[in-house]
């Protein structure tokens, strides 16, 4: 999954082999969206093969506005709305906050809803990301990723240990629910995330030139990515 933040960056990632693009402004913060217009224009470009993922920001503990957010998404053409729980302050929050997000889009049975957590929860102030299967199971969404929050260039394995993450996945699994990854993961990262079980991973600053979060996207850099996953990795860079 690669993360694009306009129509020629998504151009980019599809020529070079993305399975999954991932919209979102990282000008707003680690989950920030973009614009209904950008986001349209990327999905008219998109063929159906590719997936898109639409983040909707790092969300407060505000359900109606999430749910109208995630709608608006959903008519953009989103396959994933993406719901960084950056508010909630409890497991009861994040799911009613979750479930109003899942109610709005209900009517649309094609559009997967990810609850997303921080991995450096402990330092932005926020909910254990070990909470976040049960979370995502208990508001019947379609699955969770773990990011980070604070863009500081340290990344997931800096804050979760493989076996925590393993142990997550394994929750995820059992739950029925999709697992993914994200947070300055690099190309030499990519075998021990498919080792403790991911389904799909995230990146931005290891596509980019430079390896900067805010440079342009760099095709090579996206095709080194994607050969260095196994052909086993069910949807991924």
């Amino acid at each position: 999954m690669i993360s694009v933040v306009n129509a020629g960056e998504a151009q980019e990632a599809i020529a070079a082999g993305a399975d999954i693009l991932d919209v979102k402004n990282p000008a707003e913060g680690s989950l920030g969206a973009l614009a209904p217009d950008v986001v349209r224009q990327i999905r008219a470009l998109t063929p159906r093969s590719v997936k898109l993922s639409v983040a909707i920001g790092d969300m407060p503990n505000l359900p109606g506005t999430a749910a109208l957010a995630a709608l608006g998404a959903a008519s953009c053409g989103a396959d994933y709305v993406k719901v960084g729980l950056w508010g909630p302050q409890s497991e009861a929050e994040a799911i009613a906050l979750l479930r109003e997000v899942r109610r709005a889009v209900s009517a649309l049975p094609n559009v997967a809803v990810i609850a997303a957590g921080y991995a450096d929860a402990h330092r932005a102030g926020r909910l254990d990301p070990r909470l976040l299967p049960h979370i995502a199971r208990d508001a019947g969404v379609t699955g969770c990723l773990l990011d980070t929050a604070i863009k500081d260039g340290r990344g997931l394995f800096d804050f979760l240990a493989p076996d925590v993450l393993r142990a997550l996945a394994e929750e995820a699994h059992a739950a029925g629910l999709l697992f993914a990854l994200a947070g300055a993961l690099q190309e030499k990262d990519l075998p021990l995330v498919r080792d403790v079980g991911a389904d799909v991973v995230g990146v931005r600053s290891a596509a980019c030139r430079d390896n900067q979060r805010a440079g342009p996207l760099d095709p090579e850099r996206v095709r080194r990515l994607r050969a260095a996953l196994a052909p086993a990795f069910q949807a991924a860079v």
